[in-house]
């Protein structure tokens, strides 16, 4: 996985801040879990106990945040919510996600 422990803390803290919700299981999938590749971009699931009434606002406050602290690496998050539609990638990402 390449996050630092730091990281990976400070993301939990950012995304418990603006879901208002704690604590929020977060996942890493895709790209940044291969430790022999370089780059990509930073894929997160945010599985949310509570219903999320903006979840298109919420998504993007975190990446702007996330992406920021990270000097502008690119995120991606992905909400999990009982209210919101469950696709194949929320299955790929639970299957193949690492927790934070």
């Amino acid at each position: 996985m390449r996050l630092s422990s730091e990281q990976a803390s400070a993301i939990r803290r950012i995304i418990a801040e603006e879901s208002e919700q704690r604590p929020a299981q977060v996942r890493l999938f895709g790209s940044r879990l291969d430790d022999n590749r370089r780059g990509g971009d930073l894929d997160l699931l945010v599985k949310l106990d509570n219903p999320v009434a903006h979840p298109a606002w919420l998504a993007a406050r975190l990446e702007a945040r996330i992406s920021r602290f990270l000097d502008g690496r690119d995120v991606d998050v992905l909400l999990s919510a009982p209210n919101l539609r469950y696709a194949g990638i929320h299955q790929i990402a639970e299957r193949d996600g690492v927790p934070l």
